[in-house]
């Protein structure tokens, strides 16, 4: 298949050493709602419900419903699995690790005033997007090489080959290519011309690992205020801080057994970093028009990053016979940079989210021990076209950026993302049940994408100490570009995934 935006995307990447690329940007917006077991056992749909501490990022107003203190703490672990489907090859890769949902104080104040019947403050820590992935696909490639990306930024860059090497104005990954004789020169039907070795062969076996680690952990400060127990309004200022580590490995062999091609295989290893900070704002409001209903709107105004990526790399390539090449040859990015480390300072902005909230909350049923419980949904809007990133210094960077942000608006659409839920108490348990979905954010029809979650708990309340049970099970489902050519179909990988999550949340009031 074709797509013509990854030409655009192309054209800005040849002559650059910066490494932002569109996925970059949906990293910090296409994630699921994170928080107490009690939120996630309902599903996130928590919107218009308040009394939890999770409102302080998803709907601050519901911070309003606190008449007393509490203190939370959420510990939680999550494991995955993913299937790969990459050139009508199948693949898979598990993995798991420690997490934890919202936790910190919340303060309730009463208020003797006519028309403010109190108040509430909270300092809040969550977990809201957890990077930890592994993803492996393997398959044999007949349309195209990896190497073909490392020629096509050079014939366009229109630098001399003999000059190539030492000129920074090339990426890294090009610089590579060329010192291990990955690409080179060739004359073909009388025309020099710069080639990818593995271009020569029928077809080449490829496969991918991608292993990804850290997250983005977020503290907020959030305040509401309630006016007579009808009308509940609140904010809160967030500092994400932002930790992510990549390591791509990408191998390209000859599935011939010819000894005498002048390729046997290529091995490409690189390591991304990504720490930063940002800042945000959070909004809402909560409106009961009766006693059993509550209706919430709330709205997060986009994060702004301040970023710094640091990126290492190494090359090793066996061309067999090439007459230029000793044969094996392996190649660090330490060596092109002199030993220093390449980093990359920009900003980024991530987009609006508008949510629309609803619940019901049941009374007293006679039949069971002072039963109640709620039904609950959120429907929220994000636009994932206007997440955009800036230069942190040189203006020279501005026409790269450009062309980033251009690309983002171009393979990215406005997503609509649901969250149900709803929680029976018996006296001191209580039982609960949810379901979520986040949207396709990618507006080429072959490009399938979304994630559901579905989850369950139970939790005890008595005597001012409270404890929940969650279990939340993922399906995701993904595609994955290995690299990308402006001039010919580019293929990708379909992930599909699978996770679960299973998180405690203990605390008490005060």
């Amino acid at each position: 298949m074709r797509f013509t935006f990854f030409i655009l995307l192309s054209i800005f990447l040849t002559g650059s050493l910066i490494a932002q690329v569109p996925e970059d940007a949906l990293r910090y917006s296409w994630m699921r709602q994170k928080g107490t077991a009690r939120n996630q056992a309902v599903g996130g749909a928590m919107g218009s419900l308040g009394g939890d501490i999770t409102a302080t990022f998803v709907n601050p107003a519901g911070l309003g419903l606190y008449k007393t203190g509490e203190f939370v703490l959420s510990p939680g672990f999550k494991f995955f699995n993913n299937n790969s489907q990459y050139r009508e090859s199948s693949a898979s890769a598990k993995d798991n690790a420690f997490n934890f949902g919202t936790s910190g104080f919340v303060l309730g104040f009463g208020n003797n005033s006519r028309k403010w019947k109190g108040s509430a403050i909270s300092i809040a820590v969550n977990r809201t997007a957890s990077f930890n992935n592994n993803i492996y696909y393997k398959g044999q490639n007949d349309l195209s090489s990896y190497s073909e990306q490392y020629a096509e930024e050079l014939a366009n860059s229109r630098i001399p080959v003999e000059r190539a090497f030492d000129d920074n104005s090339l990426s890294l990954g090009t610089r590579m290519a060329l010192y291990t004789y990955l690409i080179d020169t060739a004359t073909i039907n009388g025309v020099k011309q710069i080639i990818g070795l593995p271009e020569l062969l029928g077809s080449r076996d490829q496969e991918n690992r991608i292993q990804t680690t850290g997250g983005i952990t977020e503290i907020s400060l959030g305040a509401a205020g309630n006016m007579d127990d009808k009308f509940y309004v609140g904010g809160s200022i967030g500092l994400p801080i932002v930790n992510y580590e990549r390591t791509n490995t990408f191998t390209e062999t000859d599935p011939s057994g010819n000894t005498n091609n002048n390729f046997n295989r290529s091995t490409l290893r690189e390591v991304y970093t990504t720490k930063g900070l940002g800042l945000n704002a959070k909004f809402g409001i909560i409106f009961k028009p009766v006693d059993l209903v509550r209706v919430g709107l709330a709205v997060h105004t986009p994060t702004i990053y301040g970023l710094k990526d640091t990126y290492t790399a190494d090359m090793t390539t066996d061309t067999e016979n090439y007459p230029p090449s000793p044969g094996l040859v392996d190649v660090s990015s330490d060596v092109l940079t002199g030993n220093q480390l390449t980093q990359y300072e920009y900003d980024m902005v991530s987009p609006w989210k508008i949510m629309l909230s609803g619940s019901y909350v049941f009374r007293e049923v006679e039949d069971v021990t002072r039963q109640r419980g709620f039904i609950s949904a959120d429907v929220e809007f994000v636009n994932h076209k206007s997440s955009s990133f800036s230069s942190a210094g040189s203006t020279s960077d501005d026409n790269y950026y450009d062309g980033i942000n251009s690309t983002i608006d171009d393979i990215y659409k406005s997503t609509i993302n649901v969250r149900l839920g709803g929680e029976l108490k018996f006296n001191t348990f209580m039982a609960r049940g949810g379901f979520s979905y986040y949207g396709n954010p990618y507006t080429d029809s072959e490009l399938k994408a979304r994630q559901m979650f579905i989850s369950g708990g139970l939790g005890y309340r008595n005597k001012g100490f409270f404890v929940d049970f969650t279990y939340v099970h993922g399906l995701l489902r993904d595609v994955n570009f290995p690299y990308r050519l402006s001039d010919k179909a580019n293929t990708f990988a379909e992930v599909k995934g699978s996770s679960g999550n299973v998180l405690m949340t203990f605390g008490f009031k005060f």
